[in-house]
């Protein structure tokens, strides 16, 4: 039996329940994932009891209960510090842990009028100006981090925090068709060819349509 679950919403619209999922499976972790939506008032109250925050994903392991992606991956790291969420360099540790927190605190109107959904695609989709903002600054810190550090994940050869934090943001750039600098397309394919990556869209597509992302998730 698997040492810990972790309770998400949604595979296709939760963008918060695939950063928990990613950093439970870049860690290592023996856990299964539980899902459950937030349609349904009665479904919203158990998730109300599970989570005083009533915030997915959760994670259960023994005795410790934890929410919240980032708490999540601090405890993570915590007890299985191999995982490599964050670079050796203090430095480039510095600034995985700056650009992760960004995301975590910021971006609002990206995730207001670009809302997660690996099942659409959509040409043409009218960006306003406020999310405008939010994507050249995603593009600015990618194109930085690539220069930076060599790639193909932010800060070099494996897939950190960061790539956990901005995993989502790349299935919306496929979703809106979003026009990008020539190193941040190549991270966003990156990405999305990640195995694990693979593993949740593959799910997500089994997922039946009527299921709506939490409103928290925005």
């Amino acid at each position: 039996m698997p040492a810990a679950t972790l309770t998400i919403s949604s595979r296709n619209y939760s963008s918060w329940s695939l950063r928990g999922w990613l950093v439970c499976r870049m860690a290592g972790l023996d856990f299964e994932t539980e899902l459950l939506s937030g349609n349904d008032a009665s479904t919203r109250a158990e998730l109300l009891h599970l989570s005083p925050s009533f915030l997915v994903p959760r994670l259960v392991h023994g005795e410790i209960i934890v929410w919240d992606t980032l708490a999540i991956a601090q405890y993570l790291n915590e007890i299985r510090p191999e995982a490599g969420f964050l670079p050796r360099n203090a430095v480039a540790r510095a600034h995985c842990r700056s650009i992760a927190g960004e995301m975590h605190g910021g971006f609002i109107n990206l995730r207001s009028a670009l809302p997660m959904n690996l099942k659409a695609r959509h040409t043409n989709f009218k960006i306003f100006n406020g999310a405008r903002g939010d994507i050249e600054r995603v593009i600015t810190i990618v194109d930085e981090c690539l220069s930076r550090y060599d790639g193909p994940f932010l800060f070099g050869e494996t897939p950190s925090l960061a790539d956990a934090m901005y995993a989502p943001v790349c299935t919306r750039f496929r979703t809106y068709d979003v026009a990008l600098s020539r190193k941040t397309a190549l991270y966003r394919d990156t990405i999305l060819a990640w195995p694990l990556m693979e593993e949740w869209a593959a799910e997500a597509r089994r997922e039946p349509d009527e299921i709506e992302e939490l409103d928290m998730e925005f």
